[in-house]
């Protein structure tokens, strides 16, 4: 398996979702609710579009500390393994998600349980 090209797989979608993270920080801030300045329908539409972005934040977040996770196991050599049966992961698997936990049979059986 070729480390390196899985290393800068994770570190350009890193690079991407902090990108898109910092551009998004002001679009999640409060949204005004004086009611001279914007109807109500328009300030329900803030709120829907600003509890949207607050979750889309949330997401990268998560999908962030996931690509750290993988980067660190590509450290410690224990990168491509499934979590669940110590098998290794396909590269194709790898290569849609490359910080995928979980062989693609493992991952079935653990969204099955859910």
């Amino acid at each position: 398996m070729d480390n390196n090209y899985f290393k800068k797989l994770l570190q350009q979608r890193r690079a991407e979702l902090l990108a898109v993270q910092e551009s998004g920080h002001a679009a999640a801030d409060t949204v005004e609710l004086d009611q001279c300045c914007v109807g109500r329908l328009s300030r329900m539409d803030a709120m829907q579009v600003q509890a949207m972005l607050v979750e889309a934040d949330r997401r990268r977040g998560q999908e962030i500390r996931r690509i750290d996770a993988a980067l660190q196991r590509l450290e410690e050599d224990d990168y491509g393994m499934c979590e669940e049966c110590e098998m290794e992961i396909a590269k194709a698997r790898l290569e849609y998600d490359p910080s995928t936990l979980y062989c693609i049979e493992c991952a079935s059986k653990l969204e099955q349980k859910t």
